[in-house]
């Protein structure tokens, strides 16, 4: 049996470009659609397995990126979008409409990614941004609904695809966050 990570992973991982310059976000509405900017290529894409993390229908983990919040544009019908919980770290901005989540913003200036955004790199109507490289909060599912007994296979089948499973973020994510927390300390 397979087990389904995500839809634009299932079937194998693509590899960015490298030198993708960036695109149009767009939400799921047949008319009326959210369209994003957004300036140059993502970061740090990875697998999500968090429970805050807009997911498709019948995917296990999200897949989302970040980018400089500079670089991020409401193109169209940014009327229909509304924070999903203004009480999350993250400011997740979903289509009212279709409810995919277009960009997440950290209004936070002592947050370690504050002046970042994150994007779910699927929604681009274009190809070649960054592929995504890790997975993140994998035992978080299980706060979903996935059996604890499927776990063995979901972290087989993230390294199978390439993306090494952590139930953090990445090592360097982790050492972003700990260099942050050390330098306002020592300020």
């Amino acid at each position: 049996m397979t087990v389904h990570i995500h839809p634009s992973v299932d079937g194998g991982v693509r590899k960015g470009t490298g030198h993708f310059a960036g695109g149009t976000l767009a939400c799921k509405c047949r008319d009326k659609q959210v369209k994003v900017g957004i300036k140059g290529d993502i970061a740090h894409n990875h697998a999500c397995g968090c429970t805050k993390c807009w997911k498709p229908d019948g995917a296990t983990f999200s897949v989302v990126a970040v980018v400089p919040r500079d670089n991020v544009t409401v193109l169209e019908n940014g009327d229909k979008l509304k924070i999903v919980d203004t009480s999350a770290a993250i400011q997740r901005h979903a289509c009212t409409g279709c409810g995919v989540h277009m960009y997440g913003r950290i209004e936070n200036k002592g947050h370690p990614f504050y002046g970042l955004d994150f994007v779910h790199a699927e929604l681009f109507t274009e190809q070649g941004s960054a592929a995504p490289g890790f997975a993140a909060f994998v035992s978080s599912v299980i706060e979903s609904g996935v059996n604890p007994s499927e776990m063995d296979g979901i972290r087989a089948r993230l390294k199978e695809l390439g993306l090494e499973p952590y139930d953090c973020l990445s090592p360097a994510l982790m050492d972003a966050i700990a260099t942050h927390v050390a330098k306002s300390k020592a300020a």
